[in-house]
């Protein structure tokens, strides 16, 4: 194949196509370049930066994984009376909504009781099931914000524990949370928070909820001792 001259007779120089993912292909400009998420939860930060090294070294785990974390907190709401009155489920999955920041789910009987006028299939009650930011979110408005809300509050318990490192306790109305406007509450009700676990063993779960700066009873949380 014969190449082209330049008028002075000298060869041109041969261009080549710019390679498949070479420098050569054009980018999206940064601007629309696709980002990932910006920053953290600072619980999650806390986690990573401070409680996760401090329970390694205060259990002596040298595999990381055997570190305990968080894997997601679920909030149910349980209504009795959802059998005559049907709209206190609606009202009490709003209310979640608002307070998790994520839509709840109708929860609905599975059988079938005589005595209380249920039937299955009717609604019962709502659940939501967090992980992740929303998760550490919740967990942190939870113990700076709501707990101190709390009427005549003395800590929360230390025995409920269910022997495999998840933490279970109540919340006898759902007013403690800063998201819940008084003037719009039909009905009090109270939920039960679940905290779940990797630790295995209650000791464990126990060690990481206190360095949440958890509000045991009988103890004085982490976050509010003074060195």
């Amino acid at each position: 194949m014969a190449t082209k001259t330049s008028k002075g007779g000298a060869a041109a120089p041969k261009t080549k196509a710019p390679k498949a993912g070479g420098a050569g292909v054009a980018t999206l400009p940064v601007e629309e370049a696709p980002k990932a998420s910006i920053g953290k939860p600072r619980m999650q930060r806390h986690y990573e930066e401070t409680i996760r090294p401090r329970l390694a070294k205060q259990f002596g785990l040298k595999n990381p994984n055997q570190v305990p974390r968080l894997t997601k907190i679920v909030l149910n709401v349980g209504l009795g009376e959802a059998a005559k009155t049907p709209r206190l489920v609606e009202v009490a999955a709003e209310e979640l909504a608002q307070v998790t920041g994520q839509k709840a789910v109708i929860t609905r009987a599975k059988k079938a009781i005589a005595n209380f006028n249920l039937r299955a299939g009717m609604p019962v009650g709502c659940r939501v099931t967090l992980r992740g930011a929303r998760m550490y979110e919740f967990l942190d408005r939870f113990v700076n914000l709501s707990i101190p809300r709390i009427r005549d509050f003395r800590g929360l318990p230390s025995r409920s524990f269910d022997g495999r490192g998840n933490y279970t306790f109540g919340v006898k109305e759902q007013m403690i949370f800063p998201e819940i406007d008084f003037d719009k509450v039909e009905a009090v009700h109270g939920m039960d928070i679940t905290l779940v676990t990797t630790a295995g063993r209650d000791d464990l779960a126990m060690a990481l909820l206190r360095e949440f700066g958890w509000p045991f009873r009988g103890e004085t949380p982490l976050s509010l001792q003074v060195a």
